[in-house]
């Protein structure tokens, strides 16, 4: 018996709509630095084992198998690891997930040539992003920034202080 294509392709497109319906958007994970640790490291490079908070705000585990993760300093790459290591953020729930990470001396020093331009620096701009690989051809992408404001070369007065 030979399936005509009238058949086929009407079975075939609610296959493949049933799937992308099965793809459903999820909430971002939430993630940020936790610890760091610091690993020995060779030559011109500083190693550190930094533990990532994962945390999932959706109703289905994220199952991963494989971890990167890079660090931009004043929009510049400061640092980057990966890990294969394997595991599950729960539904609703946090993972802690170590990730052993490489400063290059070379771009600590391009970083503080950055700094010391001349330019006083008031707030050091990062962007932390990266991926937990999962065990599909999909991965969980994360992206988190902020800025860290440089203390100031003079000390606020203290509005007790009236002499």
């Amino acid at each position: 018996m030979k399936l005509s294509s009238r058949l086929v392709l009407p079975v075939l497109a609610v296959v493949l709509l049933s799937g992308c319906a099965s793809l459903q958007s999820a909430d971002p994970l939430q993630v940020m630095v936790a610890g760091v640790e610091p690993l020995k490291g060779e030559g011109l490079e500083l190693r550190m084992l930094v533990k990532l908070r994962v945390q999932n705000p959706n109703d289905t585990p994220v199952d991963y198998n494989g971890v990167y993760v890079k660090l931009e300093v004043q929009g510049k790459t400061f640092a980057s690891g990966v890990s294969d290591v394997n595991g599950a953020v729960p539904r609703f729930g946090e993972a802690i997930i170590a990730v052993p990470v490489t400063v290059s001396v070379l771009r600590m020093v391009r970083q503080m040539m950055g700094v010391l331009d001349g330019k006083s620096v008031e707030k050091i701009r990062y962007q932390m992003s990266g991926k937990l690989n999962r065990n599909s051809f999909r991965a969980v992408r994360f992206t988190t920034q902020g800025e860290i404001a440089m203390p100031t070369a003079e000390p606020e007065a203290n509005p007790a202080d009236t002499s």
